[in-house]
């Protein structure tokens, strides 16, 4: 009787813990830095600190820009708001990864909180099953605010990977952690200058 009673213990045992790993292991998380739907169990416990590897800080900054401008470096992976004083204040940030990097100047056209992403169709030929739109909120990949880019498809943007800040990662967009997106949110308005430099 006790050998069937240890049985049944270890058959209930076994199910509880498959009913408890199926789900977490069968939902798919789309990194669009990889630009491919990844299993959370491949994170690793030391990457989901939320903890920025780069904090924020006001530097000595000469610039002729003026204040309120958005410069990026992308070789340095930082990025620098001009304030008044011959000071800025510099982010770590993700950059685009090979062959997708690029420069130029614009200004912001559009600012969301928890914005919507509807993949370009030439990241959706890359990786057919994305959606065709995800929601705004903690997993979709823009994170907790956007800044577009003029008429590019490029955005400065938040994440929920701050492992990812200070790496060049990205399909062209620049990555801040939300921590960080949400400050500059607050700084900056539509109409900024954005400079991206190599």
């Amino acid at each position: 009787m006790n050998l069937l009673r240890m049985a049944v213990a270890a058959t209930l045992a076994a199910l509880m813990s498959v009913a408890v790993v199926l789900p977490a292991s069968a939902a798919r998380v789309y990194n669009a830095d990889t630009n491919s739907w990844e299993e959370p169990v491949a994170r690793t416990a030391s990457k989901v600190s939320t903890t920025n590897p780069i904090p924020k800080e006001i530097v000595d900054y000469a610039t002729d820009y003026k204040v309120g401008t958005i410069i990026v470096e992308t070789s340095e992976r930082r990025l620098y708001l001009v304030l008044e004083g011959g000071k800025a204040l510099k982010y770590g940030i993700g950059v685009g990864r090979d062959g997708f990097r690029w420069s130029g100047q614009h200004t912001i056209t559009r600012v969301a909180e928890w914005p919507g992403w509807t993949p370009p169709e030439a990241m959706r030929k890359r990786v057919p099953d994305l959606p065709a739109y995800m929601p705004g909120g903690p997993d979709n990949p823009l994170g907790a605010r956007a800044l577009y880019i003029g008429s590019t498809l490029y955005r400065i943007h938040g994440t929920s990977e701050p492992w990812t800040i200070g790496q060049a990662v990205s399909s062209g967009c620049i990555r801040l952690t939300n921590d960080d997106v949400i400050d500059l949110y607050d700084r900056v308005h539509v109409g900024a200058l954005v400079v991206v430099r190599q």
